[in-house]
C-alpha cells in the first residue's frame, strides 16, 4: 500500500471518531447553572440515547437500573430534607429555651425588684411611725414643763371663747387682758389682738378648732426665727459664750449644754470668767467633775477677758471642739459690768478667728416682762445670737416667749422644762406650739 492510500485511510478513522464524539455530545443536556449561594444540585445520571451508547459499544440500560437510580436520588434528596428539618427544630428548640430562660430571669428580678420594694417601703413605715413616736414623745415632755402655762393663757382663752358666736369688742377687750397678765407683752398682745380681729371678724367662733388653728398659726409666725448657727470646723475650737443675770440658770445651763455635746462624742472645755464670785467658779468645776469635762479658771478677781483667751488657747493647743465661756452675772442696769461684757467679746474674737460662734442669753420664764428688758438691754452690748429661757415648768408666764421674739427678733435656742440634763432641749416652735395648744378641751376641763 502507498503512502497516500495510508494518509486517506488515517484521515477516515479520524473523521468517525471525531463524528462519534460530537454525536455523543449532543445527546447530553447541558445541566443548568444554581443560583447564587446555592449548590448545585446533583442529578442522577441519565443513560445516553441508545445511539449513543451503542456508539460507544454498551448496551441499552435495563429499566431496573433506571428505577435504581431514580430512587437513591429520592433517597438522598429525602435525607437532605430530614437533616434540615431536623437542624431547623433544635434551633426553633434553642431558640424557645433561650426565651423561657430570658423569661424566668425577668420574673426573677421583677420579684426581686418588688421584694426590695416591699422592704423599702415597710423600713420608711417604720421609720415614719417611730419619728411619730418620737415627736409625740418630745410633745409630751415639752407639754409637761408647760403644764402651768397652759393651765393659765391657754385654759383662760379657751374659756373666753367657749359659747361665743361672733368676735365682740367685749371679747376683743378681754383676749386683750388675758394676753397682758400672762406676760405675753404689750407690743406683742396689740400685734395678736390686731390679727384676731382682721383674721376673725365676721367667723362663726362656736367652732373652736378655728379659733385654735388661727392662734396656732400666729404663735408660728412669731416663734419660726432661725437660729443662723454657723457649722463646727474639724481642728478649731467652737466657742460659745453665755450671759445672763445672777439667778437665772446660767452655770446649770452650762454643765447642762457641756454634757449634750459630750453626749454627740464631742469635746467640751469650759472658761470660768465669772470671776467676781468664787461661787461661780466652784459650781463650774463641780459640772465639769459630772460631765465631765476640763475647767480653766483664773484667781478670784483676775481679768474675765484673760481667762476667757487662756481657755481657747488651751482648746486650740490640745485640739477641743467646743468651748463654753462663763461670764459673771451681771445686773443689766449696771453698765460698767457690760462694758466688761463687750470687752470679753473682742477678746474671745482675738484669740480664735470668727469667736463666738454662738452668744447665748439665758433668761428666766418666771421674770416675765423683765425677761423682755433684760434681752434688750444685753442686745445693745453684744449681738445675741439665741436665747436660752429656762425654768418654764414652774410658771404660769410661759407666753413671755413670744414677747421676747416678737419683740427683740431673738431666736429661742434652748428651753428648760425640767431640773433633769435632759430637760434642756432644743426649741422647736412646731413642737411648742403643739406641747401649748394642742388638747384645749382636756385644758380647758381640767382648769
Amino acid at each position: 500500500m502507498s503512502s497516500l492510500q495510508i494518509l486517506i485511510v488515517a484521515a477516515v478513522v479520524v473523521l468517525i471518531v471525531v463524528a462519534a464524539v460530537v454525536l455523543r455530545s449532543r445527546g447530553r443536556r447541558a445541566a443548568p447553572l444554581p443560583p447564587p449561594g446555592r449548590k448545585p444540585e446533583v442529578e442522577p445520571r441519565r443513560e445516553a440515547e441508545p445511539a449513543v451508547r451503542a456508539a460507544e459499544g454498551r448496551a441499552p440500560a435495563a429499566p431496573a437500573e433506571v428505577e435504581a437510580g431514580e430512587a437513591a436520588a429520592k433517597e438522598a434528596a429525602a435525607k437532605e430534607a430530614a437533616a434540615k428539618e431536623a437542624a431547623a427544630k433544635e434551633a426553633a428548640a434553642k431558640e424557645a429555651a433561650a426565651k423561657e430562660a430570658a423569661a424566668k430571669e425577668a420574673a426573677a428580678k421583677e420579684a426581686a425588684a418588688k421584694e426590695a420594694a416591699a422592704k423599702e417601703a415597710a423600713a420608711k413605715e417604720a421609720a415614719a411611725q417611730e419619728a411619730r413616736a418620737e415627736k409625740k414623745r418630745r410633745v409630751e415632755t415639752v407639754r409637761k414643763g408647760l403644764q402651768a402655762t397652759r393651765g393659765g393663757l391657754v385654759a383662760r382663752l379657751s374659756r373666753l371663747f367657749q359659747g361665743k358666736k361672733e368676735l365682740s369688742p367685749e371679747l376683743l377687750a378681754s383676749i386683750e387682758e388675758v394676753l397682758i397678765t400672762s406676760d405675753v407683752g404689750a407690743r406683742t398682745t396689740d400685734r395678736l389682738v390686731a390679727r384676731v380681729k382682721e383674721g376673725l371678724s365676721g367667723k362663726d367662733l362656736s367652732d373652736e378648732r378655728l379659733v385654735w388653728e388661727f392662734l396656732r398659726e400666729e404663735a408660728r409666725a412669731i416663734l419660726g426665727l432661725r437660729a443662723e448657727v454657723p457649722p463646727m470646723r474639724a481642728g478649731e475650737p467652737y466657742v460659745i459664750l453665755v450671759l445672763g443675770v445672777n439667778g437665772v440658770g446660767k452655770t446649770t445651763t452650762i454643765g447642762k449644754l457641756a454634757s449634750r455635746y459630750k453626749s454627740e462624742g464631742k469635746s467640751v472645755l469650759l472658761a470660768a470668767a465669772d470671776t467676781f464670785r468664787a461661787a461661780a467658779v466652784q459650781q463650774l468645776q463641780i459640772w465639769g467633775r459630772r460631765v465631765p469635762c476640763e475647767v480653766v479658771s483664773g484667781k478670784e478677781g483676775a481679768d474675765p477677758s484673760s481667762v476667757a483667751f487662756a481657755a481657747i488657747e488651751r482648746a486650740k493647743a490640745d485640739k477641743v471642739d467646743v468651748v463654753i465661756v462663763d461670764t459673771a452675772g451681771r445686773l443689766h442696769t449696771k453698765v460698767p459690768l457690760m462694758d466688761e461684757l463687750k470687752k470679753i467679746h473682742r477678746v474671745v474674737g482675738k484669740a480664735q478667728e470668727g469667736a463666738p460662734h454662738e452668744v447665748l442669753l439665758v433668761l428666766d420664764a418666771n421674770t416675765g416682762q423683765n425677761a423682755i428688758q433684760q434681752a434688750a438691754t444685753f442686745r445693745e452690748a453684744v449681738q445675741v445670737t439665741g436665747i436660752v429661757l429656762t425654768k418654764l415648768d414652774g410658771t404660769a408666764k410661759g407666753g413671755v416667749i413670744l414677747g421676747i421674739c416678737d419683740e427683740q427678733k431673738i431666736p429661742v435656742r434652748f428651753i428648760g422644762v425640767g431640773e433633769g440634763i435632759e430637760d434642756l432641749r432644743p426649741f422647736e416652735p412646731d413642737l411648742f406650739v403643739s406641747a401649748l395648744f394642742d388638747d384645749v378641751d382636756e385644758v380647758s376641763a381640767a382648769a
